[in-house]
């Protein structure tokens, strides 16, 4: 066994390596760039070296300095999580080349699954099923597009070195055929440095199942199961779980075993997971081979009893698996989402911020919260936004589903948007508890999932009022009338009122107050109104923390803030509420027919499609942003021409900056007058 080794990743994954690997004797060498000094997987590592600055392709792809850190430590093997070099076949063969051993599988294998079109081509020939589609190396437009007409819309472009949901565009006509290519080879090459794409039949109803397979170096191989990756947004996954709901023994088997028919078909050694798309009619297609361990490893873990990392790290050093095909059973359900900073009311773009409050739920046997984070973090733009994953298991499906509520519901994050609150909607669907979904209907119910509850946001109003109103528990007093000692509003005819102004996203929202009491009281009472509703109100505050009486129910909430915002954690939902800028700041109103287009997340410009002066259709491409590691173009509202452009390809810019100046056509901004 490894005596030193070094995790060539960051965040929850490098936490986790680290976990086990200590537990099993192992001293491990973490390594950071400058964003992650200070971070979680530093802290827990026995020694930790600095490779580069934030950009991960000075970081954390940078292989010679991954190298040369393992070199000045002395350690005997790399272990490369998920992402970044985990699936770089020239990475693996420079560790076996300077000495290290390269916790994966063989270079070749790498590469041979590291192409989707030689890959599809290898399972052809191994009796794996494959989707339709056009695998070739011929990568024109024009051969492209032949093949998706002769497939038939809709079709799927891929990145063919890659996953993630990243080089990945559904293309429903051949209208659209053209502005998909151009952006998902882009990101192709940003994400794995190949910008070959791949053609596929897109089918509208499947499932995205995948068999977890293992191998070792004596000829070894078993398969722990399948996993269901169907919930998915922007073609990755947010809630995975084993076994799949609904699949029968006959078809596990099947399905296992052609998983392990792929692996061994290129000497596959190590943890890999195999996808594939399940159709309704019960038919398979091979997609792709994951040559590492996959984000969503946890799950599999859990209904089988295993530790895959310790797997990785004994087959890696020599030793056989631990066990034979008939000796693994599925124990019970387990469940897993992943916690990602993200909007999902803004199309689920990414969010950047500082951590301001932390809380996760409290220890149990069927919990697992594998995460890189420390209070007091910045989320950036370097980097994959997933911030955690929660993992449950449960004797039943419905009791790890019931269990996962009420982690979420125990788990505390302030300072930034994330999709806590989406998840819970989400497992609290009829349709998922029925386990009756596939890849596409997460889409087809986010109108559903995304409806705004008025009634808690009137809470977290007046919660967030109440906060402002009340005392810390510490500064509360005996009740007095001196007006020079109470400094609550006072007056001496009448009961004194205010209005409170807030913005809930750009939306100007107005609480009026009327004391009841003195505020300065631990039994404070106050009356507050938003339009109609009227509450009467206590409360008690402990630093973050809120308990109040609203008319007749108790409700307690974590509240923090910022100069100018109040961030609320209260039940299931999760709000952010602003102070509205000064009025003599605001700036004077332009032409109604000048429009500034705005970046809706922060990130850098990839490129600029449109030049001052050009006119342009409503709908059509102006700018591509990049932040991490995903692409957002952003269109013409409407018909007009280009007033000013105020950034160039490579440019960062931050959320809600102007990137160009439209000038609206008169006509698709007014009504004609009547005759």
């Amino acid at each position: 066994m490894f005596k030193r080794v070094l995790i060539a990743n960051r965040g929850e994954i490098a936490c986790r390596i680290i976990h086990t690997a200590q537990a099993m004797g192992i001293q491990c060498v973490a390594v950071y760039s400058e964003a992650d000094r200070y971070s979680r997987h530093v802290q827990l590592a026995d020694q930790a070296i600095w490779i580069g600055p934030a950009p991960s392709r000075d970081s954390y792809l940078n292989q010679q300095a991954i190298l040369q850190a393992a070199q000045q430590t002395n350690a005997e093997a790399i272990h490369p999580g998920y992402g970044f070099l985990a699936e770089n076949a020239e990475f693996a063969a420079a560790c076996e080349q300077t000495g290290i051993r390269f916790i994966g599988p063989p270079a070749n294998a790498i590469r041979l699954m590291g192409s989707k079109q030689q890959a599809k081509q290898l399972m052809e020939k191994a009796g794996v099923p494959v989707m339709p589609g056009y695998h070739q190396a011929d990568q024109q437009q024009a051969t492209l597009l032949n093949a998706a007409k002769q497939i038939g819309f809709p079709v799927l472009l891929k990145a063919a070195a890659g996953g993630g949901g990243k080089g990945m565009r559904v293309v429903s006509a051949e209208k659209e055929f053209a502005s998909a290519y151009q952006s998902a080879k882009r990101e192709a090459k940003a994400s794995f440095s190949d910008d070959t794409l791949i053609v596929e039949k897109y089918l509208a109803e499947a499932r995205h199942v995948e068999i977890q397979v293992f191998c070792d170096s004596q000829g070894g191989g078993v398969y722990l199961f399948e996993r269901d990756c169907s919930i998915q947004r922007r073609h990755q996954k947010i809630i995975e779980e084993a076994p799949a709901p609904g699949l029968g023994p006959s078809l596990r088997q099947q399905m296992g075993q052609a998983a392990l028919a792929a692996a061994q078909a290129i000497d596959y050694v190590g943890a890999g997971t195999v996808e594939f798309l399940l159709a309704a009619d019960g038919q398979f297609y091979f997609m792709e081979m994951n040559t590492r361990l996959q984000v969503e490893h946890p799950v599999t873990e859990m209904i089988t009893s295993t530790d895959l990392v310790a797997w990785q790290l004994a087959v890696a050093s020599g030793e056989p698996l631990p066990v034979t095909q008939s000796e693994l059973a599925i124990d019970g359900h387990a469940i897993e989402v992943r916690l990602y900073a993200e909007d999902p009311q803004n199309n689920f773009l990414p969010a950047t911020g500082p951590i301001l409050h932390l809380e996760w739920p409290a220890p149990q046997p069927y919990l697992r919260v594998e995460h890189g984070l420390t209070q007091g973090d910045r989320i950036g733009v370097h980097y994959d936004p997933m911030l955690a994953k929660l993992v449950t298991w449960g004797e039943t499906r419905l009791q790890a589903i019931q269990r996962m509520e009420q982690a979420l519901d125990h788990t505390t994050l302030l300072g930034l948007t994330h999709n806590r609150a989406f998840l819970l909607a989400v497992l609290n669907s009829q349709w998922f508890v029925e386990g009756l979904y596939h890849t596409h209907l997460l889409n087809q119910q986010l109108p559903h999932l995304l409806e705004a509850n008025t009634d808690s946001l009137q809470q977290a109003l007046v919660l967030v009022t109440l906060f402002q109103l009340t005392p810390e528990a510490s500064q509360q007093t005996s009740p007095t009338c001196n007006p020079w000692v109470n400094q609550a509003p006072w007056r001496c005819n009448y009961q004194a009122e205010s209005t409170f102004h807030w913005l809930v996203d750009q939306q100007p929202m107005a609480v009026h107050v009327k004391w009841l009491s003195d505020s300065q009281r631990e039994d404070s009472q106050w009356e507050l109104t938003i339009g109609a509703d009227k509450y009467h109100c206590q409360g008690k505050r402990q630093q973050h923390q809120l308990i109040a009486q609203l008319n007749s129910k108790m409700v307690s909430a974590t509240i923090t803030s910022t100069d100018s915002q109040y961030w609320l954690h209260i039940e299931q939902q999760d709000w952010c509420i602003e102070h509205p800028p000064s009025l003599l700041n605001n700036p004077t109103a332009a032409s109604p027919h000048d429009q500034a287009l705005v970046a809706p997340m922060p990130g850098s410009v990839v490129s600029v499609l449109v030049t001052p002066g050009q006119q342009v259709e409503q709908g059509q491409p102006l700018m591509v942003l990049e932040a991490m590691k995903m692409e957002h173009t952003i269109h013409a509202p409407s018909a007009g021409s280009v007033d000013a452009i105020y950034f160039k390809a490579g440019d960062l810019v931050s959320e809600g900056t102007d990137l160009l100046a439209l000038h609206v056509e008169k006509a698709s901004q007014e009504e004609p007058a009547n005759a």
